[in-house]
C-alpha cells in the first residue's frame, strides 16, 4: 500500500469523525429532511447523475466489462426514480428508540438499555453506484459518520452523486456534510486502508465478489476492525414432488430477472420423482430469460455462483435429488447459506424444509429475489449478513447499526 493512499483514506476518516457529532446529535426532523431533500436533489440533479453514469459506463465498455457488471453499473432514469422513492420511505421510518426500558433493579434503580451510534463506519463496494446513496442514506438515519469506498467502475457517478446529492442535502438540514466521506481514490490498496484503521473505523460493510471481500474481512481482522460482510449469495429452489408446475415456472422465471445479483436463482434441485414430467415446464422458462442450464456432470462445485462468473452468469446449475434431506443437506452444506427456496403443495413438507435450512432466508412457494432490504422490509439495506453468530442477519438496515449500552438510574419520579 502506498503512503499516498493510506493518508488519504485516514483523510476521510478523521474528517467524519470530526463531523459525526453533529449527526449524532441532530433531531430527528433534520435528519428527515435530509433524506427527503436527498430524494428530491437525485431528480433536480438526474441529467447530472446520469451524464456522469454514462461516462463510467463508456469506459467500462471500453475495458471490456462483462454485460452483467454493466447492468450494476448503469443508472436508468427508472432506477434513480426508484432511488429516490427508497429514500423518501427512509425518511418516513419511524427512528430507534435511543433510550429503551428493561427491568427494575434492587434499591428502587432502574436498568435502560441505550442506542448509540458507532461513530463512523466504513462501507466498500463494487460497481454499483446506487449502493452510494442506499448506504450513505443508512448511515444517516442511524446518526453514523460513514467512509465510503467504491471501484473505479462507479467513482465518477458515486462522486457525483456524493457532490450532487447527499452532501448538499445534509447541508440544507444543518448537518455537517463532511459526515460523509467518498475515498477520491481508485486503487485497490484503498479498501485495505479502509479497514485498518480500528481507532477511526471500528466498522466497515463489506459488498462484493467473495474472494476479495473474503480477503479484506481477514486483513480487517488482524486490525481489529469488526466487518459485516457480504461475500456470496445465489439463490436455491428445491422443486418437490408436491410442487406445481405453474408455480414452479413462475418462480424460475421471476428469479432470474436479473442475473447479477446475489439473490438470484443458482441451484436449482427437482425430485427425481418429478423430474422429466417437470422439466419442459421448467426448461421453458430458463429459455424465457435467455438462461442455460448446467446439467450433470458438473464441472464445477454445485453451489459455485454464477452472478459471479462474467463469462457465465446466464446459467443456472441443475441437480437431480432423491428427497428434501438431500436437497437441504445440499443447500446447507454446499452453497453460501444466503436463501433458499421450496415449490410445494404440501403444507407439512414446507415445514420440515424451513425447520431444517439453516441458512439467512427461507421461502415457500416465493422467489429468493425477495431477500433484498427493500423488498422485504420497505427500506433501502446496506448489505446482507450471512454470518452465523449473533448480531444483524440478512437485510442489515439502520436499525442494525448501533451498539448497546446499559444505564442504571434512579427509580422514576
Amino acid at each position: 500500500m502506498t503512503d499516498e493512499v493510506a493518508k488519504t483514506v485516514e483523510e476521510c476518516a478523521r474528517a467524519a469523525k470530526q463531523a459525526a457529532p453533529s449527526l449524532a446529535t441532530a433531531s430527528n426532523e433534520a435528519i428527515d429532511t435530509a433524506l427527503g431533500a436527498m430524494a428530491d436533489r437525485l431528480l433536480t440533479s438526474k441529467d447530472s447523475v446520469l451524464e456522469a453514469n454514462h461516462a463510467d459506463l463508456e469506459k467500462a465498455r471500453a475495458d471490456g466489462m462483462s454485460a452483467g457488471l454493466l447492468d450494476r453499473l448503469t443508472i436508468t432514469e427508472d432506477r434513480l426514480t426508484g432511488m429516490a422513492e427508497q429514500l423518501r420511505l427512509l425518511a418516513a421510518a419511524p427512528h430507534q428508540e435511543r433510550s429503551v426500558p428493561i427491568s427494575s433493579l434492587d434499591d428502587g434503580l432502574r436498568l435502560v438499555e441505550r442506542r448509540r451510534p458507532v461513530g463512523v463506519i466504513g462501507a466498500n463496494y463494487e460497481a454499483r453506484p446506487n449502493v452510494t446513496v442506499d448506504v450513505a442514506s443508512q448511515l444517516v438515519k442511524s446518526r453514523n459518520g460513514g467512509v465510503l469506498r467504491t471501484g473505479s467502475a462507479a467513482l465518477g457517478s458515486a462522486q457525483r452523486l456524493l457532490d450532487e446529492v447527499i452532501a448538499p442535502a445534509l447541508s440544507a438540514a444543518g448537518i455537517a456534510p463532511e459526515v460523509i466521506q467518498l475515498v477520491p481514490r481508485a486503487e485497490r490498496e484503498a479498501a485495505a486502508a479502509l479497514v485498518s484503521l480500528p481507532g477511526l473505523v471500528p466498522l466497515v460493510i463489506l459488498r462484493g465478489s467473495g474472494e476479495s471481500t473474503r480477503s479484506l474481512a481477514t486483513e480487517a481482522a488482524t486490525h481489529g476492525v469488526r466487518t459485516l460482510a457480504h461475500a456470496d449469495g445465489g439463490g436455491v429452489l428445491y422443486v418437490d414432488e408436491a410442487a406445481d408446475a405453474e408455480t414452479v415456472r413462475a418462480l424460475v422465471a421471476g428469479s432470474l430477472d436479473r442475473l447479477g445479483v446475489c439473490n438470484r436463482l443458482n441451484l436449482l434441485l427437482i425430485h427425481t420423482a418429478v423430474y422429466d414430467q417437470l422439466w419442459p415446464t421448467i426448461s421453458g422458462a430458463l429459455d424465457e430469460r435467455s438462461v442455460r442450464p448446467s446439467l450433470p456432470p458438473h464441472e464445477h462445485a454445485i453451489g459455485y455462483e454464477w452472478a459471479l462468473d462474467s463469462e457465465h452468469e446466464a446459467t443456472v446449475t441443475v441437480a437431480r435429488v432423491a428427497d428434501l434431506t438431500e436437497a437441504v443437506t445440499i443447500a446447507n452444506e454446499q452453497t453460501s447459506g444466503l436463501a433458499a427456496g421450496i415449490a410445494t403443495e404440501d403444507a407439512a413438507t414446507a415445514e420440515t424444509f424451513f425447520d431444517a435450512y439453516q441458512g439467512t432466508g427461507v421461502f415457500w412457494n416465493a422467489p429468493t429475489r425477495l431477500l433484498d432490504g427493500f423488498k422485504l422490509l420497505g427500506v433501502p439495506e446496506t448489505g446482507i449478513n450471512l454470518d452465523r453468530v449473533p448480531g444483524p442477519r440478512g437485510p442489515v438496515t439502520y436499525t442494525d447499526l448501533y451498539v448497546r449500552q446499559y444505564a442504571v438510574l434512579p427509580a422514576e419520579r
